[in-house]
């Protein structure tokens, strides 16, 4: 796959959004109506999936919702796929704090533009470009930013608004269904490989969506993989080896051998403490989720040694200039399992569940 350049920085580098207009939280495609809020063209009706309060069931509605009006700077995507995210979970059962209401969540979104430029809509929808952060190349812990499926609607529906520097060129091969997973869950999983450093035995703590990706990377990069799991998860502990794991095991357990870097992707607190007790001296553990439930304490020897835990949050569009490509050369071949979009509730509770190999993706208009 070859990525096109496009919107949304070049060679790499992030850029400022100096003049850009901050998205308001009404922008989106369902809510109440206010002067706020521009009218739909021609009272035109799209599906969706929507959100109306966290942790009510069933936890979304299928509905028919105005369809989305550019605004200046603003693309309408159709959407073709939009891959379904543990954060997404996250966000419908209230396990993050003052979601946009109601909402379409979704944040792993590929799609065309109205001239037929295939992109991706990932999970920054919009970053001040002028704090801090985001002038020195970090626009991922803007203070003000928005997230798509969160802040602004997302991708569980047939048309998607977005900020036109904000979406992600995409290559024109690969089907739109492979292609989502890569927009969060391939994003966030490069992001923590990066911040693992130059280890070359890796822990890959969960095996889901990102830890497939990642894994895959990783092994390409001549790292050696350890797969943790649930132990009883005898799939995913054999997807894993599929991808090029040595061995893959109990996530409480002990690897064979000492790690050099530990990424934990499931959001189990617990999982921080058992990833340090597998760590060589010198190693990192990386926390790659949104959310994650308590730490609990544990002795200092385990941190001592220069061990270290650093978490990673959100993404930059130089991730994604970064990745994409990396992930065609690799090349990155993802575990989908495709779902209709009025069947989101159930692509949900399989990965709450942790039923799911790889990614779960709604299929809206694939391709």
């Amino acid at each position: 796959m070859v990525l096109r350049p496009g919107q949304g920085g070049r060679d790499g580098e992030e850029k400022g959004n100096e003049g850009s207009e901050q998205p308001e939280l009404h922008e989106c495609i369902v809510g109440a109506a206010s002067a706020d809020r521009e009218p739909p063209t021609g009272g035109t009706s799209v599906r969706a999936m929507v959100l109306d309060a966290p942790g009510r069931e069933p936890r979304l509605r299928e509905a028919e919702v105005p369809e989305p009006v550019p605004r200046p700077g603003r693309v309408l995507v159709e959407v073709h796929a939009c891959a379904v995210c543990r954060t997404d979970l996250h966000v419908v059962d209230g396990e993050l704090p003052d979601p946009k209401l109601p909402l379409v969540p979704g944040h792993q979104i590929v799609g065309r533009t109205e001239d037929g430029a295939r992109v991706g809509i990932p999970w920054l929808a919009w970053a001040d470009g002028t704090c801090r952060y985001c002038r020195t190349g970090r626009e991922n812990l803007c203070d003000n930013a928005r997230f798509t499926g969160y802040h602004v609607d997302g991708g569980y529906a047939e048309y998607a608004l977005a900020h036109q520097d904000f979406c992600v060129p995409l290559p024109t091969d690969g089907s739109d269904v492979e292609l989502a997973p890569l927009l969060c869950a391939g994003l966030i999983g490069y992001r923590a490989l990066r911040s693992a450093g130059d280890a070359e035995r890796l822990g890959l703590y969960g095996f889901g969506a990102s830890a497939h990706v990642v894994a895959q990377v990783a092994r390409w990069q001549g790292r050696r993989v350890f797969a943790f799991t649930r132990a009883d998860d005898a799939e995913a502990q054999a997807l894993a080896r599929k991808l090029g794991a040595e061995w893959a095991g109990d996530s409480l357990g002990a690897p064979p051998e000492e790690l050099d870097a530990a990424i934990v992707f499931a959001p189990v607190g617990a999982l921080v403490p058992a990833a340090l007790r597998a760590l060589a001296k010198g190693g990192v553990v990386v926390c790659a989720g949104i959310h994650m439930s308590d730490i609990p304490s544990f002795p200092y020897e385990l941190l001592w040694g220069e061990r270290s835990v650093r978490s990673v949050a959100n993404l930059t569009r130089a991730d994604a200039h970064e990745f994409l490509p990396l992930a065609a050369q690799v090349p990155v071949r993802t575990t989908v399992d495709v779902y209709p979009l009025e069947q989101a509730n159930e692509a949900l509770d399989r990965l709450r569940a942790g039923k799911v190999r790889g990614a779960a993706v709604l299929a809206v208009r694939a391709q």
